[in-house]
């Protein structure tokens, strides 16, 4: 029993003298709402509040759903309770009311940014000369385009009966913006003009994810409650997978520099440069198929453990009431949202690659773009999520959506722009800079050392973040390719001495 600020933290159905394996927690899908409806007075099949009678297991198997929420709401079969907003159908005035409210403090003052939105959007067409405001303003309009979708995923994430799927729902599409543009630059890219930029910003979203936003929420948390523990499932699976996953982004990178650098070795820069993009295309298959596993273990096989850890973080918020008393969107409505935000991060992920090379000969390196500028926006609705869930002592459901959209990124993401590029016929491969690669393998040892206690305060936060600026100052001064490296015609070879 671990205390923290005067109050103790327990997980359900677990001991520390007595370690339970996770198959023996029950299989989420089915016994979940009946382990809600039992243990917490705030669901009830009556209207008014009562006293719950016990009743047999065989009673507890067969029951469903609560009939009704927090709020008095009927709840609609298959629907949360947590999600269930009481209305049916489309009613704009509530939509932009709760949309404008979002999820949090932070969330709801970016929302004051969506005016910049329609200037970026018409700024592209009426002034296609003006480069840098162009870029700059489609830049700030992705805040809260990619805010409003990472809303909307929460809300359609709240309605899920299990709450280990709600997690990988609200991650996946808080990675959606991040994919997004990378097919945009992988489908701009002239002469492979745009693969140095894709290949920083695929390490750049996974070290904003383990450094700084995993560092803001040690500080957020460390800040209030002192120190945060949380369950071995979440750390020791997140960065076990983070270790795996950042072996197979750079061991081709090391095929690669290893073979060119050393003269005992028969072959040439052209041959050694395709069988990178051959390792290449094999590790992403391979990652592809390790991340519907690790997706299995979390929803499937192991949901119960995952449902029942999530489920003690949602008890832990000392503003539960008041989350739970917010309305919530319709499903038509949460469908609404996705498409509009979708329809926004599209437009402004295209206007956005297309300005990069005018930004790129004002002197900013492809580097610092991809490694810093583009990660820091993509993924803002998942950060703040996760700040959000460590300052309200959420810390495992924090964790959860930093390591997951970090997972997602190395285990997915780049995975499918690798063979995308492979049918477009872009030479994409994981040959990445020396400097991103060491980066990245530092990074995931750093953060696998501070996650090895299962605690967290918010020194360990300031070194992450620490990390992170002296990444973000290394990359700003990262010098270009030179500009016959992109005449080689081998995407793994066009990087020279930039690369390992």
């Amino acid at each position: 029993m671990a205390h923290r600020s005067g109050s103790s933290r327990e997980y359900p159905r677990t001991s520390r003298e007595q370690p339970r394996s996770s198959r023996d927690y029950p299989n989420g899908r089915s016994s979940h709402t009946q382990r809600r409806s039992s243990r917490d007075p705030e669901y009830t099949s009556e209207k008014t509040p009562r006293t719950i009678p016990p009743h047999s297991s065989g009673e507890r198997r067969g029951s469903a759903l609560p009939q009704y929420n927090h709020n008095g709401h009927e709840v609609t079969k298959g629907i949360h309770p947590e999600g269930e907003s009481g209305r049916r159908g489309f009613n704009p005035i509530k939509f932009l009311v709760i949309c404008g409210r979002s999820s949090s403090t932070m969330s709801m003052m970016v929302q004051c940014l969506w005016p910049i939105v329609p200037v970026a959007i018409a700024l592209h067409f009426a002034r296609p000369e003006w480069h840098v405001p162009i870029f700059i303003c489609n830049y700030i309009a992705m805040i809260p385009a990619a805010n409003m979708l990472g809303f909307a995923g929460q809300e359609l994430a709240r309605k899920m009966p299990n709450k280990a799927i709600a997690v990988v729902l609200e991650t996946t599409f808080g990675s959606v913006v991040e994919l997004i543009l990378f097919m945009v630059l992988l489908k701009t890219s002239v002469n492979d003009s745009n693969v140095p930029v894709i290949k920083a910003a695929i390490l750049g979203s996974i070290l904003a994810n383990l450094l700084l936003c995993l560092g803001t929420c040690f500080i957020a948390g460390g800040i209030k409650h002192d120190v945060q523990e949380f369950h071995s499932a979440v750390s020791e699976n997140g960065s076990g997978l983070m270790i795996v996953a950042s072996m197979a982004l750079v061991l081709p990178a090391v095929f690669y520099g290893y073979l060119n650098n050393n003269p005992d070795y028969e072959a040439e820069t052209a041959t050694i440069a395709h069988s990178t993009k051959l390792i290449s295309r094999g590790v992403a298959i391979i990652s592809i198929i390790g991340y519907l596993i690790y997706l299995c273990y979390q929803t499937i096989s192991h949901d119960g453990l995952f449902h029942e850890i999530y489920e003690a973080d949602d008890h832990m918020d000392k503003d539960r009431h008041k989350e739970l008393a917010k309305p919530k969107l319709t499903l038509v409505e949460v469908v609404v949202a996705l498409i509009i935000s979708l329809t926004c991060v599209s437009l402004i992920a295209i206007f956005l690659v297309q300005e990069i090379p005018s930004i790129v000969e004002r002197g900013v390196s492809d580097a610092f773009i991809g490694l810093i500028l583009v990660p820091l926006v993509e993924k803002l609705a998942e950060h703040l999520l996760a700040i959000d869930e460590a300052y309200d002592n959420q810390i495992n459901m924090a964790l959860a959506h930093v390591l997951g959209a970090s997972i997602q990124t190395a285990l997915l993401n780049a995975p499918l722009v690798v063979l995308v590029g492979w049918g477009l016929n872009v030479g994409m491969d994981y040959n990445f800079a020396l400097f991103d690669a060491v980066a990245l393998v530092l990074a995931v040892l750093a953060v696998g050392s501070f996650l090895r206690d299962k605690k967290s305060n918010y020194l360990e936060g300031v070194l992450c973040v620490m990390t992170y600026v002296i990444i973000a100052i290394c990359a700003f001064y990262f010098p270009e390719l030179k500009p016959h490296g992109a005449a080689t015609g081998e995407g793994g070879a066009e990087a020279g001495g930039a690369e390992i």
